[in-house]
């Protein structure tokens, strides 16, 4: 029996498996990722993906509860697992060995965009800046190849840098009536 080669903990034939697969047919690529939110009382909301809650709240300065990251804070924590993911995968597929990494992230924003104080604000992040602590024996030439790619292949990056349009149907719900 063949055991599979797990580096990073990722297991590179079965990743090299897929590759194969969406190469050989570009079907095989495809995929739809959903979420369904729920608004529960003021700035707190639960999201469930599959079988998994996601809590979303505001600081008290803007006047939730402090339950729960806020969403812009998720986002960040969404780029920083991708990048992550990228570079285990990126790294174990390049046979390069990390021994640990940690990414810290940082957002600017300026609430007035949010909060509708000025037209000329962006509501979102106007700078997002990820420093990443990367422990491995390759060359710092290597690992900012690596950094590179992670960064060109990142789709929570590219969301982010790249924003496509949303579209949002409106369903309105009937008014509960009184009973007489």
């Amino acid at each position: 029996m063949c055991m599979s080669m797990i580096k990073n903990g990722v297991d590179v034939e079965k990743l090299a498996e897929i590759v194969k697969s969406m190469k050989a047919d570009p079907k095989n690529a495809q995929v739809k990722f959903m979420a369904n939110t729920k608004w529960v009382s003021g700035a707190y909301s639960k999201t469930k993906i599959r079988d998994f809650v996601i809590e979303c709240d505001e600081p008290s300065a803007l006047l939730g509860t402090s339950k729960a990251p806020n969403p812009v804070e998720t986002i960040l924590a969404a780029l920083g697992s991708c990048l992550a993911v990228g570079f285990a995968y990126n790294a174990a597929a390049s046979d390069i060995n990390l021994d640990s990494l940690e990414i810290s992230l940082e957002g600017d924003l300026d609430l007035r965009g949010f909060l509708g104080v000025s037209d000329d604000i962006r509501p979102g992040y106007q700078n997002i800046k990820a420093t990443c602590r990367i422990k491995s024996n390759e060359s710092r030439e290597k690992i900012e190849e690596l950094f590179k790619q992670v960064q060109r292949t990142s789709p929570v990056s590219d969301i982010i840098g790249n924003a496509e349009p949303i579209t949002i149907i409106i369903e309105s719900l009937p008014p509960i009536k009184d009973l007489p």
